[in-house]
């Protein structure tokens, strides 16, 4: 049974649990720095930073900025954060690099802690009113930067701090998304929604304390902190995290380690077949599953890797204003689905009046159990809006199948509107994903003076592979209704993605418009 967020149980008291139960087991390694932490030393930690916190005044709702990328040390300050019962505010280094000004005086943090490479931080030390710190390095004596002062707190080691319980509805983390084609927006998140989605994801994913997880994403984004952060510590288990995604280290870390559950996503999965398909099914036989999510995953890739290496995929589906959502492992999952959905958040299909729909048929899909009740941004002025209270759309479509799966069918402002006809892009993604020589696919749509849109694709073939529009057009014109056809067929060398993996369907969209005024501009 998935836990629910109850008022006393506080992310300080997994640890103490930990700490109690296996203090010798390796909790964090951190593979590129080759370091390790077990769950007793991480108590130490987190007991040393709350002294220091203690002694700065700071109190629930004070807020500490975190500008750092994966390493051992991020996340020991991470999860003291929390255990301590303040307000750590996670900023991606790279994503965000043009907005940190903005970030720092939204936030107004008492702390911030920077990893000392960051020379464009330099600049605001004298705009931000704050206390800052290198962040540094730790070692089990000691440390430099922040790690320095926190050794000062050493009196704390064999007898844990005295925890304060923070309130429910007291902000636990703000991050913030991607900043690269728009301002970055602050996720404010209460200890209620962080505490609450914890432990239903690990159940959703199957995680015990025997797990080893392998983590590269970036644990400035709350999907990232949640399942490999938070869980191995709400478990008991163990991750291993790399600075970023490696290609041709990724076996090496699962095998080298004893890794049991990976996490991915679609690119990471394609890059794995496309560059590592020649180690066969034996490949990693320690791993459970690999997990995709932060975007869709076609059945054909998803087919494609399975078979590759006889390593199972297991989806799970989020939102970053609400966390994770669904999930799934190996004995409960279903091809194409994301899993069924965590019970605490009641997710419910809506038609277009909010009225819920009967398993089977599309529509938008709707979460309506927010332990907060309201999902909440940072503005760049500092004030709080709330964008939706009790229920929000996640800005997705998607069915309940009869098993009580989740399969999301597409973005609803992705959706291309024919005629006055609904036309999912995934659809025909899937259709031409079929064809042998197709590495991948994006359908967009595109504006059209008599039916408002029409399709067009976006093909790239596999390397050595020769693919012509005519063979495209047939293979659509064996699966696809005429109203669904494109009507033109793109090649390029590869296609744009965000940095979260998602497929940059506007970014392809903008390309044909710019393409098609240049092309009148020269005809005229």
């Amino acid at each position: 049974m998935a836990e629910t967020p109850i008022r006393h149980v506080t992310f300080s008291a997994w640890m103490e649990r930990n700490a109690r139960d296996c203090p010798d087991k390796l909790a964090i390694r951190s593979l590129e720095q080759g370091k390790d932490i077990t769950h007793g030393e991480l108590l130490r930690m987190a007991n040393r930073i709350a002294g220091y916190y203690d002694s700065r005044g700071i109190g629930p709702n004070d807020r500490v900025a975190l500008f750092s990328n994966n390493s051992i040390e991020h996340l020991i300050v991470y999860l003291a954060s929390l255990a301590y019962g303040c307000t750590i505010c996670t900023i991606h280094v790279e994503m965000n690099a043009s907005y940190f000004e903005q970030i720092l005086k939204a936030i107004g943090p008492k702390v911030i802690f920077c990893e000392s490479d960051l020379p464009v931080l330099e600049n605001l030390t004298a705009k931000i009113p704050a206390e800052w710190h290198s962040l540094g390095d730790w070692s089990p004596d000691g440390g430099t930067g922040a790690f320095g002062e926190f050794a000062k707190f050493a009196e704390f080691d064999d007898a844990s701090f005295d925890w304060q319980t923070p309130d429910p509805m007291d902000d636990a983390s703000i991050f913030y998304t991607s900043g690269t084609s728009s301002q970055p927006k602050g996720v404010v998140c209460s200890y209620a929604e962080l505490h609450g989605n914890t432990a239903p994801i690990a159940d959703g994913f199957g995680v015990t304390a025997d797990d080893v997880l392998l983590d590269y994403r970036s644990m400035n984004w709350m999907s990232a902190q949640v399942l490999s952060a938070l869980g191995i510590v709400a478990r008991g288990a163990t991750l291993m995290l790399a600075r970023k995604f490696s290609v041709s280290q990724f076996f090496d870390w699962v095998n080298g380690n004893g890794v049991t559950i990976a996490a991915g996503n679609p690119t990471i999965i394609n890059m794995l077949v496309n560059r590592e398909a020649g180690r066969g099914r034996d490949a990693a036989p320690t791993l459970r599953f690999i997990t995709s999510s932060s975007a869709p995953l076609l059945v054909s890739e998803w087919q494609r890797f399975e078979e590759t290496f006889g390593i199972l995929v297991c989806q799970g589906y989020g939102a970053s204003e609400a966390g994770w959502i669904a999930g799934s492992h190996e004995t409960s999952r279903k091809m194409g689905s994301v899993g069924r959905p965590l019970p605490y958040q009641r997710l419910t299909i809506n038609d277009s009046n909010g009225t819920p729909l009967p398993p089977g048929e599309i529509g938008a899909i709707q979460i309506n159990g927010n332990p907060a009740g309201r999902y909440r941004y940072l503005d760049e002025d500092g004030s709080i809006t709330i964008n939706a209270e009790g229920s929000m759309l996640t800005g997705d479509l998607g069915l309940i199948d009869k098993d009580g799966f989740l399969f999301v069918t597409g973005r609803e402002k992705d959706l291309i509107i024919r005629g006055g006809v609904n036309i999912s892009p995934l659809e025909i993604d899937n259709v031409i994903l079929q064809m042998p020589g197709v590495a991948d696919v994006a359908t967009v749509g595109v504006p059209d003076r008599i039916y408002g849109e029409q399709v067009i694709v976006y093909v790239q073939a596999r390397d050595g592979i020769a693919l012509t529009e005519a063979a495209v057009i047939e293979q659509c014109g064996h699966h696809l209704a005429d109203f669904k056809m494109p009507q033109e067929v793109i090649f390029r060398d590869a296609l744009p993605k965000t940095e979260r993996g998602k497929m940059d369907r506007n970014a392809l969209a903008a390309e044909w418009k710019t393409a098609q005024a240049t092309a009148k501009l020269s005809a005229s």
